[in-house]
């Protein structure tokens, strides 16, 4: 009869056994997955364990993905990818089909929201469910509205938010509101700080005592933005509505260019536009009514896409109706 210590002696070893085999397994699967072919000579472990690091930390995401139900893949977001050509390092597999990323350089293209790779042909069939992830997101300013909006997840970008908090606690009665631009390096200093600390950046009476600072802060950031409040794909509706006499069909008209918005843009106008409403309530004080705060917001909030220069010039006009339009009918429009 063996004894106890020869049993668990052979027990060790048939584990090592095992674990070997699944080791040897592993490293087929993966010779396989990179076109490797397997001489009688095997390499040694040395070798296999960058590749193993590699390779198995970009199957995580793969398997994820890939147990996803139908269901679960359709797009609960309407946020495009922000696709760039990328160098990966080590092995990778495209996450929308699964294979694998052949070459040595420029082998896909990696989202710079969400960090989403996937082949440069895949790209064209991800849906526009991109979800911004905070790593990837370096900046306030400049960085679009909805990949903003959806990294932090909040109804408006922070800097809209704490802004209009800040201008409305100790501001709607300043004279020319909006109209009067505060020091252009202390603007500058504004938009540093949410680039660098985001809303944990202090802008109160304390750190700038000139509202207008803040003001001129919140107009930067609107300037700023890649793709308008008002969106490119907007744009035309809103300047058609505009053009419109009847003032039924006006307002008719512009509900129906504000659902074209998409809804970051939307629910940013709707506080923006109850903002100012307020603004020229306390007109009496600071001198600011809709038609002009309309002339400051029109070219902020709307851009001409892609047009010449003499239909942009054409153009000022209505976006400055339309900014208008939108202030006095805010109440009914929203």
């Amino acid at each position: 009869m063996p004894s106890r210590e020869s049993y668990e002696i052979h027990k060790e070893e048939k584990s090592l056994v095992q674990k070997a085999k699944r080791e040897a397994n592993q490293e087929e699967i993966l010779a396989a997955a990179l076109g490797m072919r397997m001489g009688p000579q095997k390499p040694p472990a040395t070798f296999w364990q960058p590749l193993k690091l590699f390779a198995y930390s970009q199957l995580t995401s793969l398997v994820r993905r890939a147990s996803l139900k139908e269901s679960e893949r359709t797009p609960r977001s309407e946020k495009v990818h922000n696709f760039k050509v990328h160098t990966f390092r080590g092995p990778h597999w495209c996450e929308h089909c699964a294979n694998f990323m052949w070459g040595l350089m420029a082998q896909g293209v990696k989202c710079a929201d969400c960090g989403l790779n996937v082949h440069k042909q895949c790209s064209p069939l991800v849906p526009n469910d991109c979800k911004p992830d905070l790593r990837h997101i370096r900046k306030v300013y400049s960085c679009d509205l909805t990949t903003l909006v959806k990294a932090h997840n909040t109804a408006r970008p922070m800097v809209v938010d704490m802004c209009i908090r800040e201008i409305e606690s100790r501001g709607l009665r300043s004279e020319g509101l909006y109209r009067i631009s505060g020091f252009s390096d202390s603007v500058e200093e504004v938009k540093t700080a949410f680039d660098k600390d985001g809303e944990k950046t202090d802008i109160s009476v304390n750190s700038y005592e000139d509202i207008n600072i803040i003001t001129g802060a919140l107009k930067l950031y609107l300037r700023d933005l890649p793709v308008p409040v008002i969106s490119y794909d907007a744009y035309p509706r809103f300047i058609e509505s505009a053009k419109l006499t009847d003032p039924e069909k006006k307002v008719e008209a512009f509900r129906e260019a504000l659902a074209l918005l998409p809804p970051s843009h939307s629910e940013t106008l709707k506080y923006l536009m109850a903002h100012l409403k307020r603004v020229t309530q306390n007109e009496e004080f600071n001198l600011m009514n809709a038609e002009n705060l309309a002339i400051i917001f029109g070219p902020t909030l709307m851009r001409a896409p892609n047009l010449d220069a003499m239909t942009a010039l054409n153009d000022i006009r209505y976006q400055r109706q339309v900014v208008e339009l939108l202030i006095k009918k805010e109440d009914v429009l929203f």
